[in-house]
C-alpha cells in the first residue's frame, strides 16, 4: 500500500514538474486517486499557474474543490472534474472569468451547480451521470454565452423537458424519457 502511495505521489509530481518545466497551459493529475487537490501542488506551479489553462483532475477521489484551487488558477478555460465525488462548487468559481468549459460528469450533484450560472464565458457545462432533479432554467437562460449543457442520465423533472428553443439559446442534452 505504501509503495502504491508513494508511486501516486511520484507520478502527480512528475506531471507538475512537467507542467513547470515546459510552462504547459495544462496541468492533468487525471487517475491519480487523489482524494484532495495537493497542497503542494500550489507552491510547485505558483511561477506559472497565471499560465495554465486547462486543468485535469478526471478519475479521481475529490469530494470537494476548494476555494484557493480557483484563485489559484485564475485564468482556467477548461476544467474537467468527471468522475468524483462532487457534490458542489465553491462561489469563488463565479471568479473563474475565462472559464468556457466544465466537466462535472460523472460526480454527485443533486442539484444544478448555481454559481456556474454567474461564470461570464463558460459555453459548455457537462453534467450528465449525476443526481440532478431541478434546474434553475431561469438563470440557465440568461447566460448568454452558454451553447451545451449536458444533463443526460440525470432524474431532470419534466419542465426541464420543456426547456426547447427559442426559450434557451443552448443545446440542451437529455436522456430519452423512459416510457410510462
Amino acid at each position: 500500500l505504501h509503495r502504491r502511495m508513494g508511486e501516486a505521489v511520484a507520478r502527480v509530481a512528475r506531471k507538475v514538474n512537467d507542467t513547470v518545466e515546459n510552462k504547459a497551459d495544462s496541468l492533468d493529475l487525471a487517475n491519480c486517486k487523489l482524494m484532495a487537490f495537493p497542497v503542494g501542488v500550489y507552491k510547485a506551479v505558483r511561477s506559472v499557474a497565471e499560465g495554465i489553462h486547462r486543468i485535469s483532475l478526471a478519475n479521481n477521489e475529490l469530494k470537494s474543490i476548494t476555494s484557493r484551487f480557483v484563485t489559484t488558477f485564475s485564468q482556467l478555460r477548461e476544467l474537467n472534474l468527471a468522475g468524483n465525488y462532487l457534490h458542489r462548487l465553491p462561489e469563488e468559481i463565479t471568479s473563474l472569468l475565462h472559464l468556457r468549459a466544465i466537466d462535472l460528469s460523472r460526480n454527485r450533484f443533486r442539484r444544478f451547480p448555481e454559481p456556474l450560472a454567474t461564470v461570464p464565458a463558460l459555453e459548455t457545462i457537462d453534467l450528465e451521470e449525476n443526481e440532478i432533479a431541478e434546474v434553475p432554467t431561469d438563470k440557465l437562460a440568461s447566460m448568454a454565452l452558454l451553447r451545451s449543457l449536458n444533463l443526460r442520465a440525470n432524474p431532470v423533472g419534466p419542465e426541464v423537458r420543456l426547456l426547447v428553443r427559442p426559450l434557451v439559446p443552448f443545446e440542451l442534452l437529455l436522456s430519452p424519457e423512459e416510457p410510462i
